[in-house]
């Protein structure tokens, strides 16, 4: 037996997302709602410079975590947007960077347990100066990082930020490699 969807109450219509309850049977027999926040998905890039030694971190304000954190560029797709193109606006409107390159790293379900959202994760190099366009709700400073120092950030616990944590740990990964 696949789970089924029995019935679905939507609960929330918002800016960003959606919020939905689904009363659903499960294969084990369990028959339940659950509320599960509908997503659009997202595009993150981890952007390098100096030749690939140093990335672009933004410092940004996050209300829901109630101060600034350190991430990487990311956007939410617009529209029937593919990944890509949403990366490649994304860097330009909150970094002020364009990129001559991209490899797609991969991947993240950030919270599986609630949200179907999924942020499609890019390395991007050639970097070259572009027009920086924050949204009117993004308060953030660009800072150019040595690619040590950020997974120094990471290990020291200042950078919290799951899409940010799993861009740099794929990038490592990928370097470690001999990809990319």
């Amino acid at each position: 037996m696949a789970v089924r969807v029995n019935h679905r109450e939507p609960l929330h219509r918002g800016r960003v997302f959606n919020m939905d309850r689904e009363n659903v049977s499960l294969e084990n027999g369990v028959t339940l709602d659950m509320d599960i926040i509908r997503h659009p998905g997202a595009a993150a890039i981890v952007p390098l410079i100096d030749s690939g030694r140093s990335v672009i971190l933004i410092r940004q304000y996050r209300h829901a975590v109630g101060g600034y954190i350190w991430e990487i560029p990311a956007g939410t797709l617009e529209a029937d947007e593919s990944p890509l193109v949403c990366a490649q606006r994304e860097l330009i409107e909150e970094t002020g960077y364009a990129a001559d390159r991209w490899e797609k790293l991969g991947e993240v379900v950030p919270a599986p347990g609630y949200a179907d959202e999924r942020i499609h994760l890019f390395s991007a190099d050639g970097l070259r100066r572009a027009e920086q366009h924050l949204d009117a709700d993004e308060i953030l400073d660009v800072h150019e990082i040595k690619l040590e120092r950020a997974l120094k950030m990471v290990d020291g616990g200042e950078i919290q930020d799951a899409k940010t944590l799993t861009g740099l740990f794929l990038l490592t990964r990928r370097r470690q490699d001999g990809v990319g």
